[in-house]
């Protein structure tokens, strides 16, 4: 899943709206903290291994950016949820660390799929367990069934405890049940991108620019953005004012995934490994079909390309060939220019009576950071 990188910092959008939902954000990270404590005393009553999972478990939602959760406060606050009775501020922050918990839980799954044993700078829960197992005397595909194993279990966990959390919320039957839908969704949604990415990987399907982007959308755009805004339209009231604000910001939401998306692409092999913790090699090493690489299948460098594309053995001066070839044949100018008219496109996309102002101010901020990720 695509790790979405910090909004901008405020410049001319309204600071009482940042504020708030800042203010708010706190909120989730101790109700995060508050939900893993509270499963500790029964995980230990189910044995010392359980316990490391959901240790290792909480171990994942840490360093995280909070972007999913953002975006629902933001979008909550940005039409006035601050006015709204304490229950639905309550409720606003229960569905942001609900969103929270799906992020987490897709990631452990992710990693699974990818054979990844590190998130973050450190072993993630799947790399925790086969740590262990191989220190334990394990031989190597058991620990990797012990590891990966866990991460799925743990991936199981969160995703039913983020329903839970929207289910169990203090809202009318109505907004519950639009909510649960939304939710539903997301994960729906997800599933479907996570497959056509490994059908993309596996050669089990095209790899062309068009399948490339829709895989995009799917995977990222709906549960890290669209969902979120969604989410917090619906438990600020909104949902009904004059206008199409719930069509406006799933579009936005759409175009903003994948231009956060295309920026990933671009790190993942033009940018600095010390700015963003981003390996500029294992994209290349695990052979993944991004944008880049659709477009440079169509042009007279993908041979070289080929030569070392999906080779785990790939080395650091291999890569830097790989991506200099990426960037001679176009491929980089072209993701580039894609960023560029997606993050235009959810600006312009903004540009409704149904949007106020304050909220429109932060979420233009927030789709030019896309930009300054790569610039």
């Amino acid at each position: 899943m695509t790790q979405l990188h910090p909004m901008a910092p405020p410049e001319a959008h309204d600071s009482h709206v940042v504020a708030l939902a800042a203010s708010a954000l706190a909120e989730v990270d101790e109700r995060l903290n508050a939900f893993f404590a509270a499963r500790a005393p029964e995980a230990a009553a189910h044995g010392d291994a359980y316990r490391r999972l959901w240790e290792s478990a909480w171990d994942a939602t840490r360093g995280g950016k909070r972007l999913r959760p953002r975006f629902t406060l933001t979008a909550f606050h940005g039409l006035g949820g601050a006015q709204r009775a304490s229950a639905a501020r309550e409720s606003a922050v229960r569905v942001a660390v609900a969103f929270e918990l799906l992020h987490t839980a897709f990631l452990l799954h992710d990693d699974v799929i990818d054979g990844d044993t590190v998130r973050r700078g450190r072993p993630n829960v799947a790399g925790e367990f086969t740590a262990d197992a191989l220190f334990r005397g394990a031989g190597l595909p058991r620990a990797r069934l012990w590891g990966e194993s866990a991460a799925i279990l743990a991936g199981d966990l969160l995703l039913h405890a983020a329903t839970a959390e929207v289910a169990r919320i203090d809202a009318p039957a109505s907004v519950r049940d639009r909510l649960m839908d939304v939710l539903e969704r997301a994960v729906s949604v997800t599933a479907a991108g996570e497959l056509a990415d490994v059908g993309l990987s596996t050669g089990m399907s095209g790899a062309g620019i068009a399948e490339v982007l829709a895989m995009t959308e799917r995977k990222t755009a709906e549960y890290s953005v669209s969902g979120p805004l969604v989410a917090g339209v619906l438990l600020a009231g909104a949902a009904d004012r004059e206008g199409d604000l719930l069509d406006v910001l799933a579009e936005y939401g759409r175009l903003v995934g994948v231009a956060f998306q295309l920026g990933d692409d671009l790190l993942g092999v033009f940018g600095s490994e010390a700015v963003t913790g981003k390996s500029v090699v294992s994209d290349l090493r695990q052979g993944k079909q991004t944008t880049l690489v659709a477009f440079a299948r169509g042009t007279a460098s993908w041979p070289v390309i080929a030569d070392g594309f999906g080779r785990p053995d790939l080395g650091r001066a291999e890569a830097a060939g790989i991506a200099s070839a990426l960037e001679e044949c176009g491929a980089r100018g072209f993701v580039e220019r894609l960023l560029h008219e997606h993050v235009d496109a959810a600006i312009h996309a903004l540009d409704s009576p149904a949007v106020p102002a304050a909220l429109a101010a932060e979420l233009t901020v927030v789709a030019r950071s896309c930009v300054g990720r790569i610039a």
